[in-house]
């Protein structure tokens, strides 16, 4: 489920839904921008518009400030300039830690906690990879090092790293209009061709993290009494139906060897920027997958409708876009959407785990909100068999 930032902006929203718009009308000509506009409220977890747009009215002003003191300590100890207002969270935390805004003298700076991230490979090796794909001309935000040349570094009680701030719209969401599909797998193919050594895939796209099944804890959640028990149960079945897509039975493609990659790249984690441009963000989690994985789970992220058909403009588009800069497309099965199942797997599993555990009320009450709306916008497996149809009728073409 897409989530608030933490002072929305309805603009922003507009604009969103603009884009969205863009994506359903490879599919449906016909849709319109209240089609539009539904498809996002929902995707944020509210009825309709007018429910979103009350939640956007609630929540202006929200945003919390920081510390003046700390908002010059970091402005020193990354040598930004002197700080000209306040610091400003951007959004609520998420796995990897708090963003917040900062402005200098020098410029707006995208500043975050990095407390709770877990890294597949080690930071040096992250900012390589963001440095080596500006080089070949990927736009996104660079990292920023500290006096001492350290890319995080340890102020007050948390851990802080900085971007340069990037000037952009908001995320984007599925469906992607074929247009930026296309400029995605350009964008991928590009990274890929980078092909910078890695040790190893990804264990979040290898290893299923939760040790029981889905059966099971839908049991456990009608046990404890969960508002989504009776959705989970009903969705065991695509939810075991996808757990045979990176089954020891299913057509793997793990004999490619892993390239270092941004190995998170859904349209969240996207924006236009103000040349129109597609920009990169959320480097934090780079690590090792074949290249047919991440371009798997690009088309499962970007060119799966949320209503779970499938926007086959906009996959083609992207397979396009990559085989243009790449030459052709990596080896194409079943096996190249095994990472992107499992991830999801754990992903599912760690919203199940926090909604069941939650203390205060308003974070359960939101964990509640996305699992119901996660479970009810799963990918199945005749989707991804859609997707690669249309892969392999292009790389035939």
């Amino acid at each position: 489920m897409k989530t608030l930032p933490d002072n929305p902006n309805l603009d922003h929203l507009r604009q969103q839904a603009k884009d969205l718009l863009a994506g359903l009308r490879d599919s449906d000509p016909s849709a319109a921008l209240a089609d539009a506009q539904a498809s996002l409220a929902e995707q944020y977890g509210f009825a309709g518009w007018t429910e979103l747009k009350a939640e956007v009215d609630r929540q202006q002003g929200r945003a919390d400030v920081a510390d003046p003191a700390l908002a010059r300590d970091i402005a020193a100890r990354y040598d930004l300039g002197q700080v000209t207002g306040s610091m400003r969270s951007v959004a609520r935390a998420d796995e990897i830690g708090r963003r917040w805004s900062l402005e200098t003298d020098r410029g707006r700076w995208a500043v975050r906690t990095t407390d709770t991230w877990i890294p597949i490979v080690d930071v040096e090796t992250e900012v390589a990879l963001q440095e080596a794909a500006v080089g070949a001309g990927v736009l996104l935000p660079a990292p920023v090092r500290s006096g001492s040349g350290a890319i995080v570094e340890s102020i007050g009680d948390h851990s802080w790293r900085v971007n340069r701030w990037l000037r952009s719209g908001p995320p984007l969401s599925a469906p992607v209009s074929a247009t930026l599909t296309r400029e995605l797998g350009r964008i991928l193919a590009t990274v890929h061709g980078l092909a910078l050594p890695v040790d190893r895939i990804s264990p979040w796209h290898t290893m299923r993290f939760a040790a029981r099944g889905w059966a099971e804890m839908a049991e456990t959640a009608g046990a404890k009494g969960a508002p989504w028990a009776a959705a989970l149960a009903d969705a065991v079945s695509t939810l075991e139906d996808l757990d045979s897509v990176a089954g020891p039975a299913a057509p793997g493609l793990s004999d490619a060897p892993p390239v270092l990659c941004h190995n998170s790249l859904g349209p969240n984690n996207a924006r236009r920027a103000a040349d129109g441009r597609l920009a990169v963000v959320g480097w934090e989690h780079a690590g090792g997958q074949p290249p047919s994985w991440e371009l798997g789970d690009a088309l499962t992220h970007w060119t799966i409708n949320p209503n779970g058909g499938v926007n086959t403009a906009g996959a083609r588009a992207l397979l396009d876009g990559y085989r243009a800069v790449a030459g052709t497309l990596p080896p194409l099965g079943m096996g190249m959407f095994a990472g992107a199942v499992t991830s999801l797997a754990n992903y599912v599993a760690g919203q199940l785990d926090h909604a069941l555990t939650a203390r205060d009320e308003e974070i359960r009450r939101y964990q509640d909100r996305s699992v119901r709306h996660l479970l009810a916008h799963l990918p199945t497996r005749a989707a991804l068999e859609r997707l690669l149809d249309e892969a392999v009728s292009l790389s035939a073409g």
